[in-house]
């Protein structure tokens, strides 16, 4: 609802509407249907920008085993260095970002 700051504001007498002219209000307001449009794309991920041509496209990756100081975290599977080792829960490593 937009507001005219320039316009006289009404005194603290005129706030105080009748009970019969507060519901004519509320019913007008309630028959108002509302027509929401989204234009959200149904699949996102079939976006492609124009002109680039990714078929001779390789990607590569370098895969580091884990290392003597690492441990997997039993509960997120994240590898997470030692000092962030918590405890165990049924003999498996948990870290301690999932202990707490």
């Amino acid at each position: 609802m937009a507001t005219d700051y320039d316009a006289p504001r009404r005194s603290d007498d005129a706030d105080e509407d009748s009970v019969e002219e507060l519901q004519s209000r509320r019913a007008d307001k309630g028959t108002s249907v509302i027509d929401v449009d989204v234009d959200e794309p149904d699949h996102v991920d079939d976006f492609e920008l124009p002109a680039t041509d990714r078929s001779g496209l390789q990607l590569s990756v370098q895969v580091v085993p884990l290392q003597a100081d690492e441990f997997t975290c039993s509960r997120c599977f994240l590898v997470h260095h030692r000092s962030q080792l918590t405890g165990q829960a049924g003999g498996q490593p948990v870290c301690s970002d999932c202990a707490s």
